[in-house]
């Protein structure tokens, strides 16, 4: 999907908002623009609207707030990135080819612009918004964790690794696959990575894992 288009997103029922009618799309796509542009606090509803190609009126038909409409784009862009690292994990593959693919997929979303912007609108509005970041965490790092977690336990029962505490592993092969890399990038100490700084920081990922997890034969 490209990254300068808001994703389709079905959504959960939060309340307050209404998904019905053919302009809902076209709201969230115009919100998504403005608010990774301009961040939550200088965003404005005129300026949505204008970018929409839709009125006020419409807008709040569909949306209460800004609050809302913010939170809404953040859980659709976090359900995107997280589907699109998740891909790579096919269950029935072997650890190496699995997790070093997985990293690799993870670390190319993280270090985009797009989430990069997100992350940090979210921890900016954290304490105006407290019930934001847990949907960040729910609709991204912890879908990621338990898809991670799920294949975990698969490899585990067919004897490839050897796990008992299934969602710490999960988040420990997160942290290893993003270290040296997203810290780096979002303090802006370095801007661009290389196809090669990529792959071998998930190998090197993927080796420490399995250093720990594999089974000993």
């Amino acid at each position: 999907m490209p990254e300068d288009k808001a994703p389709d997103c079905a959504g959960s029922n939060s309340t307050g908002i209404n998904r019905k009618g053919r302009k809902f799309a076209q709201v969230l796509e115009g919100a998504r623009t403005v608010f990774l542009k301009d961040g939550f606090e200088l965003a404005n509803v005129d300026e949505i609207a204008r970018t929409a190609g839709v009125s006020k009126a419409t807008l709040y038909s569909y949306f209460p707030d800004k609050g809302r409409l913010f939170m809404e784009v953040t859980r659709c862009e976090c359900e995107r990135l997280a589907q699109n690292a998740l891909q790579e994990i096919r269950e029935d593959a072997p650890p190496e080819q699995v997790l070093a693919a997985a990293a690799l997929t993870l670390n190319r979303l993280l270090l985009t612009p797009v989430a990069q912007r997100m992350f940090r609108i979210c921890v900016a509005e954290r304490d105006r918004f407290p019930e934001l970041a847990a949907d960040y965490y729910r609709s991204g790092p912890e879908m990621g964790r338990k898809r991670i977690e799920a294949y975990l336990r698969a490899a585990t029962a067919r004897g490839e690794l050897q796990i008992e505490k299934f969602g710490l592993a999960a988040e420990q092969f997160t942290d290893l696959a993003r270290s040296r890399l997203w810290l780096r990038s979002m303090l802006g100490v370095q801007d661009e990575f290389s196809e090669d700084e990529l792959r071998e920081t998930a190998q090197e990922a993927v080796t420490t894992f399995l250093a720990r997890y594999a089974p000993h034969r």
